[in-house]
């Protein structure tokens, strides 16, 4: 049978819009569809504008810095209607880079909503095509709150476009994006409180990093109430009052809801597939990133995989050899990723925790170092570093790698390639160090804290 395109992809996001070029490359007739914005999360209301909203929270604390190095600087003022029109300008300036991105390369574009009719015809709008082969690359959205007064809340999508600064926001939800939105609103003057429902924040991370960046928050003046959670929310005029399961009442004009994100899968027409999807609507996939349907694929945060945009490239990169570059030897390690939180101080981890080792049951040595960074021996602020070394006792190789603290996700980078190199603790010891760094530390620290 003879179809309208080879290659079907169903979402412009960071997998999707990957996978299209690198098909485009090797030689398939290519189409896109989106319904939204090219980019997707990421580039739209994700680690994109959320890493400048972070830059921005960055400068607050910049300006007391610099006193203890001699700047006097008066008329401190705070606009938020700059930097989210900033923001928006730079999000457009991408938006149009990727669409030129796939437009070079020979993808047609259809500017809408696709849903399948049948495993290789699809509708977007008014107009119906065939694809031999389909990729799902539509992401994740946040998920919804359902207590009452839910509707009262926002959500990561609608954060990123404030019409004004709150005062006081409580923050429901202690993972990535409530920790990082955390230090956003805190950096740019609002009053913050966290709850979470959990016993500590950043479940999945070391637990060392956990205790250690929760510290720090609250040493800034974060409010994090552990162990409790949001039964309601009522609202009078501009006011909110968040009504916790613990029987705490708190007033605030702006509840984030940050609990968790689901697959955007809800208005594709898998239903007609029998596509085989988990309870929380992820799509089931082999290590093929085939779906229960032989010709239609999935990539990214749609499916059970890490929900980081550099998996999701990866992924559909990957997949594009595989299907138009017969490359089937091509895959995507899913060992030793490198991570970040930009919160404050930021967070950056690779390989596992000292928890994740030991339940893998690895006999291990850790090494850790906490300190004072050089440049608050003079800002005067009360802010450390934390670092973290697993050794794996028996081959020596380090296996995990983690840092709170001023400029980790950079430093964490070069430890990421240093880890899936399969280097070992003696490898970091004969190691000369750049000084004075913070970095440096990595390449240190001698003396083992536990086995």
């Amino acid at each position: 049978m003879t179809y309208d395109y080879d290659y079907f992809v169903i979402g412009a996001g960071s997998g999707g819009v990957r996978s299209a070029r690198i098909a485009a490359g090797h030689g398939a007739k290519v189409a896109i569809a989106e319904s939204t914005h090219f980019g997707g999360t990421c580039v739209n209301i994700g680690c994109v504008p959320k890493k400048l909203l972070s830059y921005a929270a960055d400068y607050n604390p910049s300006f007391d810095d610099a006193k203890g190095f001699g700047w006097e600087h008066d008329n401190r003022r705070f606009d938020w209607t700059t930097l989210i029109k900033n923001k928006n300008d730079e999000i457009n300036r991408l938006n149009g880079i990727y669409e030129k991105l796939l437009n070079n390369t020979g993808v047609t574009i259809f500017n809408g909503e696709a849903r399948f009719v049948d495993e290789h015809t699809i509708q977007i709008g008014d107009k119906t095509v065939t694809a031999d082969k389909v990729l799902i690359a539509t992401g994740g959205k946040p998920r919804q709150p359902r207590y009452e007064g839910g509707e009262h809340a926002v959500v990561s999508d609608e954060a990123f476009y404030l019409e004004k600064l709150p005062k006081h926001v409580v923050i429901q939800g202690g993972g990535y994006i409530g920790v990082e939105f955390a230090h956003i609103f805190h950096g740019l003057g609002a009053k913050v409180t966290l709850i979470h429902r959990g016993d500590q924040v950043l479940r999945g991370f070391d637990a060392d990093i956990r205790h250690f960046l929760a510290s720090e928050m609250e040493k800034q003046g974060i409010n994090i109430k552990l162990e409790t959670d949001i039964a309601r929310i009522t609202k009078k005029s501009d006011e909110l009052t968040v009504f916790c399961t613990n029987n705490d009442e708190i007033t605030c004009d702006l509840v984030f809801s940050a609990i968790g994100r689901v697959p955007n899968t809800q208005n594709l027409g898998l239903d007609k597939l029998n596509i085989d999807q988990k309870d929380n609507h992820e799509i089931i996939i082999n290590d093929q990133y085939q779906t229960s349907v032989s010709n239609i694929y999935a990539v990214g945060d749609v499916t059970d995989s890490l929900d980081l945009t550099p998996v999701a490239l990866a992924e559909g990169h990957v997949l594009a050899d595989r299907l138009f570059n017969k490359q089937p030897e091509r895959v995507v390690s899913y060992e030793n990723i490198p991570t970040a939180v930009f919160s404050s101080p930021p967070i950056g981890t690779v390989g596992l925790s000292e928890e994740e080792a030991l339940g893998k049951g690895f006999e291990i040595t850790t090494y850790k170092s906490t300190f004072k960074p050089m440049r608050h021996t003079l800002s005067g602020r009360d802010e450390k570093t934390l670092m973290k070394l697993i050794v794996d006792t028996k081959t020596d190789k380090v296996i995990g790698a983690h840092m709170c603290g001023a400029d980790s996700p950079e430093i964490l980078q070069g430890i990421g390639i240093a880890l899936v190199a399969g280097a070992t603790k003696a490898d970091f010891d004969r190691t000369i160090g750049i000084h004075p760094t913070a970095a440096e530390e990595f390449v240190t620290m001698r003396t083992p804290v536990g086995k």
